[in-house]
């Protein structure tokens, strides 16, 4: 059963494609008001386009997460068009692109540029929106981290790194923002099938396939239902936890 989410605002970053455009279109299936953030201005405003062709509402919005005026201007924006937030999805990541390395060639400026992004980018955003969550007398925030934290996945310390800080984070915000009733909680996906994925190796499509408990490959659909358990009311006692979604590959 879908939760549901009619009346809620939603925020979720790195939704102008992938994952993010996945999670757009289901929250808005729900009944929510989604706010659509990507530094891809173009794609936010064609992921938004999406949603209100199918009858939902919607705003699109170009946002660099890792600079601190652009995410005050995002959490500005939302509360004029929608009056307030009831959920962030901390979704927006470096991940397309990042060559595989051992740890010791790494160049430190793709280090930093992926700690920005993928790390100082979610512990922004909450704070831009915590104000707006606040006002609501509860809230959800949902980070997206990397079964990768798991596997200590080699040749990609700086991703994984930064994943791990995404864990560690939550379990501090869920600390820090629990008396103002906001839950805050990651979900860990595996090698999901999206666009960024199919990129960076050739046998993509077809790689941790037989290696988990489902044999078959991971798509982005298969991560919904836990981003909307998280960000309904149906997790409302449930807070600085991480949920792995892998197919059963962490625990064979």
């Amino acid at each position: 059963m879908t939760p549901d989410l009619r009346g809620k605002v939603v925020l979720i970053t790195g939704a102008a494609g992938g994952l993010g455009r996945t999670f757009a279109l289901a929250f808005s299936g729900a009944g929510a008001q989604v706010a659509v953030a990507d530094v891809n201005g173009a794609g936010a405003q064609e992921t938004a386009e999406l949603i209100r062709q199918a009858g939902g509402q919607a705003l699109g919005l170009q946002v660099n997460v890792s600079d601190e005026a652009s995410t005050l201007e995002m959490a500005r924006a939302v509360r004029a068009e929608f009056g307030g937030l009831d959920a962030l999805i901390n979704n927006a990541s470096l991940y397309a692109g990042l060559e595989r390395l051992p740890f010791t060639e790494i160049d430190p400026a793709v280090w930093d540029w992926v700690m920005g992004v993928n790390l100082k980018g979610p512990w922004l955003c909450a704070r831009a929106v915590t104000p707006l969550l606040r006002e609501r007398g509860a809230g959800r925030i949902v980070n997206i981290a990397s079964a990768t934290v798991m596997s200590g996945s080699p040749l990609w310390a700086h991703y994984v790194a930064s994943k791990g800080g995404v864990i560690a984070l939550t379990r501090v915000l869920a600390r820090e923002l629990g008396d103002d009733g906001i839950t805050v909680n990651a979900v860990a996906p595996g090698f999901t099938l999206t666009e960024a994925s199919l990129g960076l190796m050739e046998d993509a499509a077809s790689y941790g396939v037989g290696r988990g408990a489902l044999k078959r490959a991971q798509q982005p659909g298969d991560l919904i239902g836990a981003a909307l358990f998280f960000a309904s009311d149906a997790s409302a006692f449930i807070t600085g936890q991480t949920l792995v979604v892998d197919g059963g590959r962490q625990f064979l």
